[in-house]
């Protein structure tokens, strides 16, 4: 039978000790939150009294629940009030000295049988440990921020903490309705090992002006459906704290160089710009600890409309290839009112990519998201073509044919005799040099990545790869058209991976990499993306829908252009598609789909 706790201590009234408190007293379980000093005291009692306050008049708690629950709460000053409880969680900031200096303490003050944890994300709960004489009764209770919303903990025991203190956790989890996922003691555990390579990859994109914050924080929003881009998460999370996270998996996990914090992290975390809490991060806020985002000197100057005035006008666009991703631009374009010429090769497929339109804005009728006036008029501006020669008027050619560089260079060859001069020409890649295709041509200045997202007419993102010799006024004309498509489109440079895949396949490898070292279960780990950081899908999800061929296919090509070691391709990923697992479209992959 698992341990009833009917009281606990807080070390640390901070954001993240006060939320802590509040996930305990909601659940009607005294608290005494410990601080240093009456001030701070009077911070971290502020800091409860105003997220109760909001859920209030959220209607999320009862003003009479509200009551009951400060009235579970009792503010200290000092170690010595935590006495009697039954568990003591620690708090304060990522400082190893720090946090051993309060254990040991706590060892002295608390009655022999409590149980002494630690809310650290990155450092080790085992050298924590040793600062007491109790190391058996020494744990990890990883909630994440904000803590009474977010329903993962992660629980982490040492190679000595003891199987029943682990079950007694386990159990009060339960009762604090989260989920819990057990893990041993390793650097940033399951969700910050896995978040935090990716938030400093986005980093070092920005600091290598890859490509704009906006457009880094769009890509991934829009692309992956993340709740929030990396560099606005970075401000969120705190630079400071990222940097003190980062540099403790750099040192604990084996010195992996995507876990170094990237040189501007130290640099703007030196000069004070910490992020929402000191009011300038990645972006500037109304004032310290605000949301609201202001201009300042990072902020683009040339908005779509800017651009839109050093851009081409397009009125005829010409659309190559025959498959669901040609099928899927023909319709955006078509609805968003340009004049569109379909070319595949043969009547028989273009009668298959016509017919694929019409089904699929038909669909659109009976779902309410187009009228049959829309429909129609869509329809009519569509002609459809077997042949290239057709192409001699428009104003822009997006090539969408299989993924294989000589295709698309031979094609691209032939645009070019065909094509009127200053016709932009744009290919639709995810993986492939943009510059090869580009010089296959005499006009590489008029040559431009426009990487739509499967499906074209739903995904809200495009990618504009802009390679060395395109020139301003095409990535101009570029943006402007995704513009007038109700796009969003990214600006970045033609690197291997463009902005989503070069941030999210080294994610999903490092998760294979982790299932590969036994450290969790595919089941835990999707539950700690999902729940520790609010992500749509957890990386096995998400590998087996985008199928482990395809995700190996790009993880090789990453790592063949960036040459970084942790991009290498995790060895069981290339052995589960040696054996024919390849995710849903083969029935196996992480999991077994047959039945579903």
């Amino acid at each position: 039978m698992a341990r009833e706790f009917t009281s606990v201590g807080v070390v640390g009234l901070g954001t993240m000790g006060a939320g802590i408190v509040e996930v305990f007293a909601r659940n009607g379980i005294d608290v005494v939150a410990v601080e240093i000093s009456d001030a701070a005291l009077e911070r971290g009692r502020a800091t409860l009294k105003g997220s109760t306050d909001r859920a209030v008049a959220k209607g999320k708690l009862a003003e009479a629940d509200r009551d009951a629950l400060h009235a579970r709460v009792d503010f200290q000053v000092g170690l010595d009030a935590l006495r009697a409880v039954d568990l003591v969680i620690e708090a304060v900031p990522e400082h190893l000295d720090l946090k051993q200096r309060i254990f040991a303490e706590l060892d002295r003050v608390c009655k022999p049988e409590a149980i002494l944890a630690t809310n650290t994300s990155s450092l080790s709960v085992t050298e924590i440990s040793v600062a007491t004489a109790r190391p058996n009764q020494v744990i990890g209770i990883h909630f994440f921020n904000p803590a009474p919303v977010m329903k993962l903990v992660e629980v982490v025991r040492t190679v000595v903490t003891s199987a029943e203190v682990v079950a007694d956790v386990e159990a009060l989890c339960a009762r604090l309705g989260k989920v819990d996922v057990t893990i041993s003691d390793r650097a940033g555990f399951i969700a910050n090992a896995l978040l935090f390579g990716y938030l400093n990859h986005a980093v070092g994109m920005f600091e290598a002006k890859y490509a704009s914050r906006e457009d880094i924080d769009a890509a991934m929003k829009l692309g992956c459906g993340l709740p929030m881009g990396p560099l606005a998460l970075m401000d969120l999370i705190g630079l400071d704290t990222a940097y003190e996270i980062l540099d403790t998996m750099y040192r604990r996990g084996g010195r992996d160089r995507r876990h170094a914090p990237a040189p501007l992290l130290k640099q703007m975390v030196t000069a004070g710009l910490r992020g929402r809490k000191s009011g300038r991060g990645f972006y500037t806020y109304e004032r310290p600890g605000s949301p609201k985002v202001v201009p300042d000197e990072w902020t683009p100057l040339a908005t779509d409309a800017a651009l839109a005035d050093g851009s081409r006008a397009i009125a005829k666009v010409g659309v190559v290839g025959s498959g669901t991703m040609a099928t899927g631009i023909i319709e955006v374009f078509a609805k968003a009112g340009y004049e569109v010429i379909s070319v595949t090769r043969g009547a028989e497929k273009s009668a298959k990519v016509c017919e694929a339109v019409k089904t699929s804005l038909n669909k659109g009728v009976v779902r309410g998201k187009l009228s049959e006036a829309d429909r129609d008029a869509a329809l009519g501006r569509i002609t459809w073509s077997a042949t290239l020669e057709h192409l001699a008027d428009v104003d822009l050619v997006v090539e969408a044919v299989i993924e294989e560089l000589s295709v698309k260079k031979a094609l691209f060859a032939s645009l070019d005799e065909i094509c009127k001069p200053g016709v932009v020409l744009a290919t639709t890649t995810s993986s492939l040099p943009v510059i090869d295709v580009a010089m296959a041509t005499q006009r590489p200045a008029d040559v431009v990545g426009l990487h739509f997202f499967n499906p074209a007419p739903v995904m809200p993102l495009v990618e504009v790869v802009r390679t060395i010799r395109t020139s301003a006024e095409t990535t101009a004309t570029a943006r402007a058209v995704c513009a007038t498509l109700g796009k969003t489109g990214v600006v970045c440079g033609d690197r291997s991976g463009f902005i989503v895949n070069a941030l999210l396949f080294p994610y999903l490898n490092d998760a294979v990499k982790m299932l590969e070292a036994s450290y969790s279960t595919a089941d835990d780990i999707d539950h700690a993306m999902k729940l520790g950081c609010g992500y749509p899908m957890g990386p096995f999800e998400l590998l087996d829908v985008v199928g482990l061929d395809v995700s190996l296919a790009i993880q090789r090509e990453l790592y063949l252009e960036l040459r970084e070691p942790g991009f290498a391709p995790a060895p069981l990923l290339e052995h589960l598609v040696t054996a024919g697992y390849l995710g849903r479209k083969s029935g196996r992959g992480f999991r077994d789909h047959t039945n579903r």
